[in-house]
């Protein structure tokens, strides 16, 4: 008779063992993954069903939020979804302190990624927004010491009288002195003073303003600023309104869709009309190459016998307002118009809101969206810093120096 290994059927630390131990180990951490989400889980839900201090008995899941934080509800209430029972929270209201600092405690763009950037963005819609009169008077101050746009955002008579050299934006080496015929085009002071205007709308033409329906919101606002000539036709007005009082119009436009003006004279004015009795604004001394085509507008106008006014940044006021947003952390060749419209907006308005203003290629819901409400077209790469620009208005925001719209009305 043979030995018999009393081991024999027991597969010690054998094949099935493994397999055994392996499966023990992944259910333990599968356990402890859905005890830690669901802690995660119950923790969020907890902070969008907290109001004035007090947890809400009756939360009901997931309800559907307007750009001022109120609930929507129905098919139609697309976009942003928390779980919160009903909005919006005071803006001082200790939850609201608390997602206002998960965002200002952000100092520069590079410490978060977008998507969080984004998820502290939409947490903050459940909050009311107010103006924090110390913060926007703190801030108005400052733009005033460094810009004054109510004395010098446009070339006058008064900042620039005749036989001026001026100097250009960029050109800096170049003079454009300031003759009797020139002279004579400009406004004999500012149109607009300090604080005139209760509540301006600066309509940026981002893709975010898409679908919107913001168009009565802006309508109704005292003044309304928009960026180089952007379509306002029937075909957009319900998202982006039709009032303007100020627009501007970049040179390059003129040169590429209207032959410099040299030519055909006609579709340039009509465009135009779709702005009515809206003021133009131009960089005529941003460098030599704008000057003529910028002065060119005003010709054509008045053989037009239009009323429209035709206004020209002064330079120095450029200069000024890049010069301060760069100690603001937007390194840029150039800021936008935008962001130089609501620098001006800061001075000239009480309270001042923007519209369209989103530099990334996805909405605050990671929806893809085009560049412009009215195409896909980019600006060229490394010109301007919108992000950094749009990081730097989501914390005027929070601090409650302007209103910044991302969704719908």
């Amino acid at each position: 008779m043979g030995y018999a290994d009393p081991s024999g059927g027991r597969d010690l630390l054998g094949n099935r063992t493994l397999l055994f131990i392996f499966i023990c180990a992944f259910a333990l951490v599968t356990l402890l993954q859905q005890i830690l989400y669901g802690r995660n889980y119950i923790k969020r839900g907890l902070q969008f069903s907290w109001q004035n201090g007090e947890e809400l008995g009756n939360w009901t899941g997931i309800f559907n939020f307007t750009d001022d934080g109120a609930v929507k509800t129905g098919s139609d209430a697309g976009g942003r979804y928390f779980e919160f029972y009903e909005g919006p929270l005071d803006f001082n209201s200790t939850k609201c302190l608390e997602l206002r600092r998960d965002i200002t405690n952000v100092k520069v763009l590079s410490m978060v990624k977008e998507s969080d950037l984004f998820d502290r963005w939409k947490s903050l819609q459940v909050c009311k927004w107010e103006m924090n009169v110390t913060e926007a008077n703190a801030f108005k101050s400052a733009l005033t010491r460094c810009c004054n746009a109510p004395s010098f955002l446009f070339t006058t008579q008064k900042n620039t009288p005749l036989g001026t050299k001026l100097r250009y934006e960029v050109d800096t080496s170049g003079i454009f002195p300031i003759s009797s015929e020139i002279f004579n085009i400009f406004p004999k002071d500012m149109p607009y003073y300090r604080s005139q205007f209760k509540k301006c709308a600066v309509v940026g033409n981002g893709g975010i303003l898409k679908d919107s329906k913001c168009g009565k919101d802006i309508d109704s606002t005292d003044f309304v600023f928009r960026c180089n000539l952007p379509p306002i036709t029937p075909k957009y007005v319900e998202d982006v309104g039709m009032k303007t009082d100020v627009v501007t119009i970049n040179p390059s436009i003129i040169t590429e869709r209207f032959n410099k003006l040299e030519k055909w004279r006609r579709p340039f004015y009509e465009v135009l009309q779709g702005y009515e009795n809206a003021s133009l604004l131009l960089p005529a001394f941003y460098n030599t190459r704008n000057t003529d085509v910028s002065i060119r507008v005003k010709y054509v106008l008045d053989d037009f016998e239009s009323q429209q006014a035709v206004y020209y940044f002064h330079p120095q006021y450029l200069i000024n307002v890049s010069r301060f947003w760069l100690m603001q952390g937007v390194h840029a060749k150039r800021i936008s118009s935008g962001l130089i419209l609501v620098t001006a907006a800061l001075e000239l308005c009480e309270e001042v809101h923007l519209y369209g203003f989103w530099g990334f290629p996805m909405d605050p819901s990671g929806n893809f969206i085009t560049h412009h409400y009215y195409d896909n077209v980019k600006p060229r790469p490394g010109f301007h810093a919108m992000p950094s620009e749009i990081f730097n208005f989501i914390h005027m925001h929070s601090k409650g120096i302007l209103r910044v719209h991302t969704g719908t009305c």
